[in-house]
C-alpha cells in the first residue's frame, strides 16, 4: 500500500499560497506571491530533489496541476532533478473542470468521488504519493485522513494572509514529529505523520 505524502512550503503563519512566484496565485486579492525565493538555499534544493527521487507518482490539484504542466516540461537545464521526475512520472489531478486528454505527458484526471478515487491509488504498489501545493486538494485530504506524511518546510516570514495549510473546520488530528533541521536562513524542514497511523 502506498502512502500519500503531503509537501508544502509554509510561512510561519501557515500560508501556503504562492510561495514560488509573484503571479501564481493571486485569489483573494494575494499580493504576496514568491514569498519563499529569497530564503533559498542549498539544504531546500537538497530536501526538494530527494523527495523528487521518493515519489512514485504525484497527486496533484487543478491550479497547481496547470502551473506546473506550463513551466516543467520545457524547464532550464540546471533544474532537471527536479524536471524529470514530474515530467516523466504518472501524474494524477484532482479536477472537475478539466477534460481528458491532459496534454502533461502521463497524466489522468481522478473522475468521480475524489476520495474513492485516491483511496483505490493507495492501494495500488509502487512507491509513494507526493502532492505539492494543490491547496484544495490537500484540505479533502485531510478530512478524508488521507494524508499519511506532511513534509513541511516552514519559513521565517509572517504574511497574515492568504490561504494556509490547516484550515478552519478541518478535524483535530495530533501529529508526530519524525524529522526536523534548520537551513542556513532559517527555515525549519520537517517531516510529521499522523499519531495514530
Amino acid at each position: 500500500m502506498r502512502k500519500i505524502v503531503v509537501n508544502e512550503f509554509l510561512t510561519l503563519d501557515g500560508v501556503m499560497q504562492a510561495p514560488g512566484g509573484a503571479d501564481e496565485d493571486r485569489s483573494g486579492g494575494f499580493e504576496y506571491g514568491g514569498w519563499q525565493l529569497s530564503h533559498h538555499d542549498d539544504m531546500v534544493g537538497t530536501t526538494v530533489v530527494e523527495g523528487m527521487a521518493e515519489a512514485g507518482a504525484f497527486l496533484l490539484g487543478r491550479r497547481t496541476f496547470e502551473i506546473f504542466a506550463s513551466y516543467w516540461p520545457t524547464a532550464p537545464a540546471e533544474t532537471q532533478a527536479v524536471a524529470v521526475p514530474l515530467n516523466t512520472l504518472p501524474k494524477y489531478v484532482a479536477s472537475t473542470s478539466l477534460r481528458e486528454p491532459l496534454t502533461w505527458n502521463n497524466s489522468t484526471l481522478i473522475s468521480g468521488d475524489l476520495a474513492k478515487g485516491v483511496r483505490k491509488l493507495k492501494q495500488e504498489s509502487g512507491k509513494d504519493l507526493h502532492v505539492i501545493g494543490s491547496g484544495n486538494l490537500v484540505q479533502t485530504l485531510i478530512a478524508e485522513d488521507l494524508v499519511d506524511e506532511y513534509r513541511l518546510m516552514v519559513y521565517p516570514i509572517v504574511l497574515g494572509i492568504g490561504a494556509r495549510l490547516f484550515r478552519e473546520g478541518i478535524p483535530r488530528r495530533p501529529l508526530a514529529l519524525i524529522e526536523s533541521k534548520i537551513t542556513t536562513t532559517g527555515i525549519v524542514i520537517a517531516r510529521y505523520r499522523p499519531a495514530d497511523k
